[in-house]
This record gives structure tokens, sequence and C-alpha cells, in this order.
């Protein structure tokens, strides 16, 4: 995992609707920036719905929400509708926004080692400086992590 403290990766990456989106675009706001295996698996859906559920606390925090997996858009827009998502997610079909920030790699799944997506959070302050980054995420209950 990158370390508290670094300036978070430049990114630059298409939504489910085919929107560029950079992490400039964050610049003066506060993101937490999720990456996730898969759209619509029991995990990743139950992390998507506690961040939605919780949405609101973050706009009132001053948080904006961006997911980031391998999906395609297609599959992101019908993950969002589905579960009436109100953020947008990244379509990291080439791995680089995955990569450079740690997210991607060798992991055991079923005692089996894989490569694939780390389900990581890191939050970013207005400044582009990771203040918080969070490894061993508790899907059912992300939102309490992240606003501990």
């Amino acid at each position: 995992m990158l370390s508290i403290g670094t300036k978070a990766p430049w990114f630059e990456g298409t939504d489910e609707n085919g929107n560029t989106v950079k992490l400039s675009d964050f610049a003066g706001r506060k993101l937490v920036l999720y990456f996730y295996p898969k759209d619509s698996t029991p995990g990743c859906t139950a992390e998507a719905c506690d961040l939605r559920d919780n949405y609101e606390r973050f706009i009132a925090l001053g948080y904006s929400v961006l997911g980031v997996s391998r999906d395609s858009a297609a599959s992101h827009r019908r993950f969002i509708e589905k579960y009436q998502l109100p953020f947008h997610l990244l379509a990291d079909t080439g791995l680089d926004i995955l990569k450079s920030y740690e997210a991607w790699g060798r992991k055991v799944m079923y005692g089996k080692e894989t490569e694939g997506t780390i389900r990581t959070t890191y939050i970013i302050d207005e400044h582009g400086v990771i203040v918080d980054a969070i490894g061993k995420v508790d899907t059912k209950n992300h939102t309490a992590q992240l606003l501990k």
C-alpha cells in the first residue's frame, strides 16, 4: 500500500459514461478513492451499498467518493443502475490506476495464490496527499472504517 503522507499518484480514467476523470478534478476537495475487484459480486456490492447508504454523510463532510475496478464502463453502468449508486466508477481495464495505487498484485484467495485487485481504500486530502489507507476493508461496514 502507498504510505500515508505521500502525494497521491496522478490518474486519469474513464467513468461509466465515458467521461474522463482525473485526480486534478478533485483539487480542493477530499476524496475517498476505493479499489474493488468486480461489479455485482457479494463483497463488492456490500461495500458499494454501504458507501451509497452513507453518501450524504460523506458529502456533508466535504468528501467525494470514487470507485475503481478493471470492469468495463458498461459493467459499471449496470452496477450503478442496479444498486442506485450516487458516485462514479472508473473503468481501469488497462490496470494503470490499480497498479499506481498498489491495488493490483498477488493475493491468496481460497488458499490459492492469484494475481488480481487488492481491495484497498485511500483518503486523499484537498492538497492531493494520502491521509489514510485501508487495506483490510470491512465491506459491510466500510463507512465506519473511513469515518472513525
